[in-house]
């Protein structure tokens, strides 16, 4: 189900549609990486304007589309400069995530240790990245942050999930040691305009 028509949005969903029907998960999510960063640095993408729109406070999120057969959604994130999320998983679910617009800065996690609802993390590697660049998220190597690291530029990103990602696994810090808690966190949708 298409939210709001952009343009390339039909050639958007042609390459996911494509790419989800190899069925396995690198060769989808390398599928993806590769199609995504085509599409964004061809100017065939031009997401809409309201994307470009920050949430006060908060990352904003908003579905453009939701496949009803292959079960996939695409999800456009609006950046303010300085916002950011904490460790967090995907609930299990692959995701390719494409930079539109402005710079990112991607960590990813290993976790170390559990106890109960408390974990300890590693970080194992970060990036930059720019507009046309792609990375994939498959489990269990899913736990990461993504923060935008301008004092005044608004970043965008693009993300295909494996289904709806209603929910997902924040870790926040504890003060008074290197540990971290686990929480789970409903994520909802800013309004498509």
């Amino acid at each position: 189900m298409l939210t709001i028509e952009f343009p390339g949005c039909h050639a958007l969903i042609g390459v996911i549609d494509a790419a989800v029907a190899q069925g396995a998960l690198p060769a989808i999510t390398d599928q993806l990486r590769h199609a995504l960063c085509r599409l964004i640095r061809s100017d065939t993408l031009q997401l809409p304007p309201c994307v470009f729109e920050p949430a006060a406070g908060r990352y904003a999120r908003r579905e453009l589309y939701r496949s009803d057969t292959l079960g996939y959604s695409v999800v456009a994130m609006t950046w303010a400069p300085g916002q950011g999320t904490l460790i967090h998983d995907h609930a299990g679910m692959w995701c390719v995530e494409g930079v539109c617009s402005g710079e990112l800065e991607v960590t990813q996690y290993d976790p170390l240790d559990s106890r109960a609802d408390r974990y300890r993390f590693q970080p194992v590697g970060a990036i930059q990245a720019g507009p046309g660049s792609a990375g994939s998220l498959i489990p269990p190597h899913e736990y990461h942050t993504i923060r935008n690291p301008s004092e005044d530029t608004i970043a965008v990103s693009l993300h295909i999930y494996a289904g709806a990602m209603t929910h997902c696994a924040v870790f926040e810090p504890l003060p008074e040691d290197s540990w971290y808690v686990r929480r789970e966190r409903a994520l909802g949708l800013d309004p498509v305009h």
